[in-house]
């Protein structure tokens, strides 16, 4: 009898004490360096919230921006943070990626110029310089913009910056970047003291769609950890928007060089920006940006959105 209570008691003691269990891994690689667009995922893991739901969550920082969902696609990583427009490209390319999160909402992307430079419209692009950190989804982007203005890539010269978009814009390296995000680079040059201004895509002629989002392997993820990972970003996103200040002090406590003004200011433009319901998926949204591709001559055919992002909930 006693033994039969004994593991009566370890039994209930398992179910009602998760840490208890081993916990399942997933691994998610950022989109660049940690930086506040990422606040969700470092206040889920220091707040303990990936630990209430059974994971450990390995966060990686990719070498390379175009990285990330590479290396889903090839089934290292888990997660990857990538871009909804790199999303239809990549799909298209044929490449087995799939949205199963987002985490930024809003557009953040911009075609950043110098405020007293000579780049006064778009058309004035032609024969310039521009920098950009992310080979094909930027590129694609900017075909759309320019040619609206009946230019195209050859009338511009394209630079890779890799993480220095804001920095070659103000030596003088190139005469516009695009991927400069409006709630980083913007505070960025704001503080060195050199006006900045933004062309936004979504007023360029770009249906409006999610900046950042979460893309899995469609042939290989587990649903339930995915799903548990958005459980706990979206109490990670509760805590940000109710405690602005205290996730800004639990946030820049994770590293040294996240203390500074930049970040401070960007953590602020970004607090608005943030999915407050990760799971869900507006689909209409990837339905305009299939359209918009194809229009734009970016894509041959349209995918429906079964095909490019899925709500894990209710899959």
């Amino acid at each position: 009898m006693r033994t039969l209570l004994k593991r009566i008691l370890l039994f209930v003691l398992l179910l009602i004490t998760p840490s208890l269990v081993a916990a399942d891994r997933l691994s998610v690689i950022l989109d660049w360096f940690v930086n506040p667009d990422h606040g969700p995922i470092i206040i889920a893991q220091e707040n303990g919230y990936f630990a209430e739901q059974g994971l450990e969550v390995e966060i990686i920082a990719p070498a390379d921006a175009a990285d990330p969902p590479k290396l889903v696609a090839a089934g290292k990583v888990d997660l990857a943070i990538s871009y909804q427009p790199q999303l239809h490209l990549q799909v298209h390319a044929g490449l087995p990626l799939v949205r199963v999160g987002t985490l930024i909402a809003t557009p953040l992307n911009c075609l950043l110029v110098l405020d007293e430079g000579p780049i006064n419209t778009i058309a004035d692009l032609k024969g310039r310089k521009i920098g950009y950190s992310v080979a094909g989804v930027e590129e694609a982007l900017l075909t759309a913009i320019l040619g609206r203005y009946d230019l195209s890539l050859t009338d511009v010269e394209l630079v890779n910056v890799n993480w220095s978009l804001s920095p070659s814009l103000m030596s003088g390296q190139v005469d516009a970047v695009i991927g400069a995000y409006r709630n980083f680079e913007l505070n960025q040059m704001e503080i060195e003291g050199v006006g900045g201004r933004c062309f936004y895509l979504e007023e360029e002629g770009l249906p409006p769609y999610d900046e950042l989002i979460y893309v899995a392997n469609r042939n290989e993820h587990n649903r339930n950890s995915i799903v548990r990972f958005l459980n706990a970003t979206e109490k990670a996103t509760q805590y940000i928007v109710n405690h602005p200040q205290k996730s800004w002090e639990i946030f820049s406590s994770t590293a040294k060089e996240l203390q500074d003004e930049l970040n401070r200011k960007a953590w602020t433009d970004t607090l608005p920006r943030f999915a407050l319901r990760p799971a869900a998926l507006d689909a209409g949204r990837y339905q305009n940006m299939e359209t918009f591709l194809n229009s734009a001559g970016l894509i041959s055919e349209i995918k429906p959105v079964e095909s490019l992002a899925i709500d894990v909930t209710r899959e």
